[in-house]
């Protein structure tokens, strides 16, 4: 079977593609936006040189005039002089009617103009396909001093020399497109370097495998000694009784104590297929519950089947849902935590914990499991790891975490056989 990538390589691959991405994203919306500044500049050129040229004293007085030939052997080297020095297509000064007395291609000079004639004498910016092909041109009306239209000035730039210009703008958006690129490469293979300082060569599974034991130990570690500080009271309080000849008190304090353990106990072993880890980490959270002078309740059906978590798993899932509802349910009126393990209508295994809590804001429902979330203080001790980390485990064994409101309840269903990981 082939090796399972470790975290750090996953870590890499995962920033560098979107390092690429966001390349792609940035290389896409820099042609689009120097494509759009290439044709702002040309209409923009297009408007200027048009309306300069119509307000030519040497332009109104050749257009006045009904010589057109007159008119073209004097603006013809005017409008050239113009094309080259403006960097245009073209220029075409024509008369009121449209005829051209100007034109690049003299063979065109008589004809009719190609495009739009606005039907008052006001400017007008457009993209037509006219003799020299598309191109965006500006149409702007010439007028003698007494405000009478005398004609017409059209200058453009062919969609061909835009595009050209285009290219020529392209090195820089791709050169901005791999020194992102670049960046993030290189910030990738820095991820990657500190992800392997951390975890080495492990792939993801058995990272999350030593972060759910070392949840597991963290919460069997405080559930023991919960039981131990209650016990070791109790143990001294009876101590002190008997010295003090009060016997039946010592025998009632520690009858109420095995009382209280053999309860939960007989539906421990109750269950056929009962995990004794688990059963020792509800005895110590009870203990634990007590403590903090919150109401503990637990309810295991005898014909409960076995999950498919591990020992290590269950107590991670378990442990984790429990502290968060003993956490909402501290301080809370009535504070109340209630365990509950049955079989699910799939044979599997449905565990339920529920807390007298203030209850979770419904926007709220999905980010509570994301990691690095909480509703905690900052200061929290493993702060946005245990929910993260519960639905990581069920997840990759099958099954599913939901969460309700009235009370707060974590509902997890686990299949009932063991799935072996890969």
């Amino acid at each position: 079977m082939a090796r399972s990538r470790s975290i750090a390589s996953r870590v890499f691959l995962m920033l560098l593609s979107a390092a690429l991405v966001i390349g792609v994203l940035v290389a896409g919306f820099l042609v689009v936006e120097t494509q759009r500044a290439v044709q702002a500049e040309a209409e923009r050129a297009t408007a200027v040189a048009a309306a300069a040229i119509a307000s030519s004293g040497e332009v109104v007085s050749a257009l006045r005039s009904d010589d057109h030939e007159s008119a073209t052997a004097a603006l013809e080297p005017y409008a050239l002089r113009v094309i080259d020095e403006a960097g245009l297509d073209f220029v075409t000064i024509m008369t009121v009617e449209g005829v051209r007395i100007t034109h690049p291609d003299q063979g065109q000079i008589g004809g009719r103009y190609l495009g739009t004639i606005p039907p008052s004498p006001v400017a007008l910016t457009e993209t037509f396909t006219g003799t020299l092909g598309p191109s965006v041109r500006t149409i702007v009306p010439v007028t003698a001093s007494d405000g009478a239209l005398v004609g017409w000035v059209s200058a453009g730039v062919t969609t061909e020399s835009i595009s050209e210009t285009l290219l020529r703008r392209l090195p820089l958006s791709l050169a901005i497109t791999s020194v992102l690129v670049g960046i993030g490469a290189l910030g990738a293979w820095t991820a990657r370097r500190v992800t392997r300082r951390i975890a080495g060569d492990l792939p993801p599974g058995t990272v999350r495998d030593a972060v759910s034991s070392y949840e597991s130990i963290r919460t069997l570690g405080e559930a023991l000694r919960a039981q131990t500080h209650e016990h070791g009271n109790r143990m001294h309080t009876a101590v002190a009784l008997l010295e003090l000849g009060r016997t039946q008190e010592a025998i009632d304090i520690l009858t109420e104590t095995s009382r209280e353990s053999q309860s939960l106990v007989d539906q421990v072993t109750a269950r056929r297929h009962g995990d004794p880890t688990v059963g020792a980490l509800l005895l110590g959270k009870a203990s634990q519950a007590k403590e903090r002078g919150i109401d503990w309740r637990v309810r295991i059906e005898p014909d409960t089947p076995r999950s498919a978590l591990t020992p290590v798993d269950s107590v991670s899932v378990l442990g984790n849902l429990i502290d968060n509802a003993m956490d909402a349910a501290a301080g809370s009126p009535d504070s109340r935590v209630e365990v509950a393990l049955h079989p699910s209508d799939s044979g599997g295994v449905v565990l339920e914990v529920s807390d007298s809590g203030p209850g979770i804001p419904r926007e709220l429902s999905e980010r509570i499991f994301e990691h690095g979330f909480s509703t905690k203080p900052a200061d929290a001790q493993g702060r946005g790891v245990g929910l993260a980390l519960v639905r990581s485990i069920v997840e990759e064994a099958g099954g599913t975490v939901e969460v309700s409101s009235s009370p707060t309840t974590f509902r997890v269903t686990l299949p009932s056989t063991r799935r072996r990981r890969s």
